[in-house]
């Protein structure tokens, strides 16, 4: 496909007008301001749309689209307790697969090319991401509460046939990484475990870490006043590349072990307002030169997958929590959404606009669109004023998967159907059981 006369995102994340981008194969081929020779196939009107790196959603629970709305105005421990951990022990693995297709589309939607995600459920997540085409870091978190050994531990089993069968299927478009859920759900033992299971396959990491000053706090008094970061470099995690969602509550120290462990923090600023968590200290981590990307977390506790909401806030709120309107800029955002994730994800030909990068790409129309005009600065219109629901095209590997309300690989009113079938019987199940 050649995209012609369409502005676009630059490497440099600049904005530049009239240009032209072919895609061949799974790889973009041309940019240049002249028409290429070549002949790229489709020809693309670009003519009043905007061209950008697909997005990256760097921490997600994409099943969690099943409790949409089903656990409000909560304080986590509430919301987890009464809420999402019941519904979650009723999930058979198709009902994460209806609820994990339901988020793919909505990811793609708004222009999400690659997900970082965190479940259970054995193979459903990889499924739904192999047929809708997405590109996605998958992992099945460990939780352990007693001295098992990790390889009695059920997401351990369910972890091997993964990475057997998935991981890095489909030329990398499906990776597996290693999950710890959080220190507060794992022991030493578990925790050395899994550190030394990521340096035996070579593993990416993904966990949460001081979402909550309450977390953050107990983990001090329960390992002898190490944070959850020191607790978990103390015991070899961070060896591994890891992405530390939330991290709300870090301190000095973390930040210090972040810089030399290269460790990425994934921010989620909807989530994090949404339960009342805090705010990440989004300034420092910059300042500090750490990799900050952007996730949505799931629907559970944000509602939305749309990325550019998020980073909108990203941009906005650290601003206001730092006292600083210069603290982070609509570049940074952008970077946030894109690159840092992929990243994070170990993608480094992906979230960026280069000749032989991969063709991961989301255009946003601009027509009949007043709050892109006028334009003194097409990035600040994009962050500041710009909705997800203008994406009109999302391409993963070079391969058109939403265009103008189509989705090619997903049946949106079955994954619609299907997943609501799986919400309504479980909440109803669980309506009957607290009506005893």
């Amino acid at each position: 496909m050649l995209f012609a006369g369409i502005g676009l995102l630059d490497e440099r994340g600049q904005y530049r007008e009239n240009q032209f981008l072919g895609v061949r194969g799974k790889k973009i081929e041309y940019i240049g301001a002249e028409p290429p020779e070549e002949d790229y196939g489709e020809r693309y009107d670009g003519r009043g749309r905007l061209l950008m790196p697909g997005l990256v959603n760097a921490h997600s629970h994409a099943a969690m689209t099943l409790l949409r709305g089903y656990a409000e105005n909560l304080a986590l421990d509430d919301w987890l307790n009464t809420r999402v951990f019941p519904f979650e022990a009723r999930l058979a693995p198709e009902d994460i697969y209806n609820g994990s297709m339901l988020a793919i589309a909505e990811l793609l939607r708004f222009g999400v090319t690659s997900v970082t995600d965190m479940y259970f459920g054995e193979d459903a997540v990889c499924r739904a991401a192999l047929e809708s085409g997405i590109k996605i870091n998958f992992s099945s978190s460990i939780t352990c509460f007693d001295e098992s050994d990790l390889k009695n531990l059920p997401a351990y089993r369910e972890t091997l046939p993964l990475i057997r069968e998935f991981h890095n299927a489909d030329d990398g478009r499906i990776r597996i990484d290693l999950a710890i859920h959080a220190e507060y759900t794992s022991t030493p033992k578990t925790v050395a475990q899994m550190a030394d299971w990521a340096r035996e396959t070579g593993l990416r990491m993904h966990l949460h870490l001081s979402e909550t000053r309450s977390e953050h706090e107990a983990c001090k008094a329960r390992r002898n006043g190490k944070t959850p970061a020191q607790y978990f470099d103390s015991l070899g995690v961070f060896d591994a590349p890891t992405t530390a969602a939330h991290c709300v509550w870090v301190e000095d120290c973390d930040i210090e072990i972040f810089k030399a462990r290269g460790v990425t923090a994934a921010c989620n600023p909807v989530s994090n307002l949404k339960l009342a968590s805090g705010f990440c200290p989004v300034p420092r981590l910059l300042g500090a030169g750490i990799n900050v990307a952007l996730g949505t977390d799931g629907a559970a506790s944000n509602n939305s997958l749309n990325l550019l909401e998020e980073a909108r806030l990203f941009a906005t709120l650290y601003k206001a929590a730092s006292g600083d309107p210069t603290a982070v800029s609509p570049a940074q955002a952008v970077y946030a959404a894109t690159r840092a994730g992929a990243h994070s994800q170990g993608r480094e030909d992906c979230g960026i606009l280069r000749e032989g990068a991969r063709a991961d790409l989301a255009v946003f129309d601009l027509r009949g669109r007043p709050y892109y005009h006028p334009c003194h600065d097409m990035v600040g219109n994009l962050i500041y004023a710009g909705q997800g629901t203008d994406v009109c095209l999302t391409m993963v590997d070079g391969k058109v998967l939403y265009r103008d309300g189509n989705f090619p690989t997903i049946d949106l009113e079955k994954v619609v159907r299907e997943a609501e079938r799986s919400a309504y019987r479980i909440a109803g199940e669980l309506g009957k059981e607290h009506s005893r």
